[in-house]
């Protein structure tokens, strides 16, 4: 089956997924960020007490750096084509698992962990798999 401009939708497995699921984190994070930012809907600042902080400032550039950012690269890789763009998920759902497993011990497990978690995972697994066929070089 041909697409737009005679490129086969084999040889970018799994972009549009990587373009859903990265802008959706895209957009979570920096909701995320601006929530931190202002201490709208953010968690008691006690809660970094461990970390000698005092506010969500610090934290909220931490996720804009470590989600938000990867995200919009993935996100933006993956809707030109990139040739990397399985490796760029790759990096940006690592990052992703990592920030959830750093928010756990601060504000304790939740349902937004558990799922984010989870996309992490499976997107990471569907850039693996891109990765492994070696269609995006191609690309």
């Amino acid at each position: 089956m041909a697409v737009a401009q005679g490129i086969s939708s084999t040889r970018a497995p799994h972009r549009w997924a990587f373009v859903g699921v990265e802008a959706f984190v895209l957009l979570g994070a920096v909701s995320g960020v601006w929530q931190l930012w202002s201490g709208t809907y953010a968690p008691p600042v006690s809660d970094l007490d461990a970390l000698g902080l005092d506010s969500w400032r610090l934290p909220a550039v931490w996720l804009f750096v470590s989600v938000a950012v990867p995200s919009g690269v993935a996100l933006y890789a993956a809707l030109r084509r990139w040739p990397r763009t399985p490796e760029i998920v790759l990096v940006a759902c690592a990052l992703l698992l990592v920030e959830v497993l750093v928010q756990i011990p601060f504000v304790g497990p939740s349902m937004l962990q558990l799922v984010m978690g989870l996309i992490a995972l499976v997107v990471g697994a569907l850039a693996w798999h891109a990765r492994s066929t070696g269609a995006w070089a191609q690309v």
